[in-house]
């Protein structure tokens, strides 16, 4: 078994989306996950799954899409993946909160640094299929707009921290 946590798109985001993590934790147990546990009400889950990455994600993604009657994504790491994001942080002193970890499927494309427009006093690095963003001022005013982000889902660096921990703990 390979532990792994998995980060919904667009889950209890705006009003829509709306997913109850009870129900989330039902559809991984029903997809046969195990020691299934989620994490605040906005799409974590970490549990444990026997087969790659591909076939995890493909197996929550079609229980999703049969529950919501619409594609949702979902962005998969295994728990040491998890601990290799929060420890590639090129912000870390920083406050948790004001900085972003975007997970993408692949790696980001190679103009997503030169496409970024409205950047202030934001700052953009680039992981291995993770972009960092730094908000030193927080996202309320912000005009950052990086194209690639698009394809993902973010999530701060707490909320990483926690999951890392929550994985690293099976």
């Amino acid at each position: 078994m390979t532990v792994y946590v998995g980060l919904l798109r667009a889950v209890n985001v705006g009003g829509t989306g709306k997913l109850p993590m009870a129900d989330l934790k039902a559809m991984c147990e029903a997809a046969g996950f195990t020691n299934v546990e989620t994490y605040i009400a906005s799409g974590n889950v970490v549990f444990d799954a026997r087969g790659a990455e591909g076939i995890v994600k493909t197996r929550l993604e079609s229980r999703l899409q049969t529950y919501a009657g619409k594609a949702v994504d979902v962005f998969v790491r295994t728990a040491s993946e998890m601990a290799a994001v929060l420890a590639a942080n090129p912000f870390p002193d920083t406050p948790a909160n004001l900085t972003m970890a975007v997970f993408l499927d692949t790696s980001p494309p190679a103009d997503t640094l030169t496409s970024v427009t409205g950047q202030a006093d934001e700052e953009v690095q680039l992981g291995k299929r993770e972009i960092y963003i730094r908000y030193p001022n927080g996202q309320a005013a912000t005009k950052l707009n990086v194209r690639a982000a698009a394809a993902g889902t973010a999530r701060n660096m707490n909320t990483v921290a926690k999951l890392a921990a929550m994985a690293a703990a099976r």
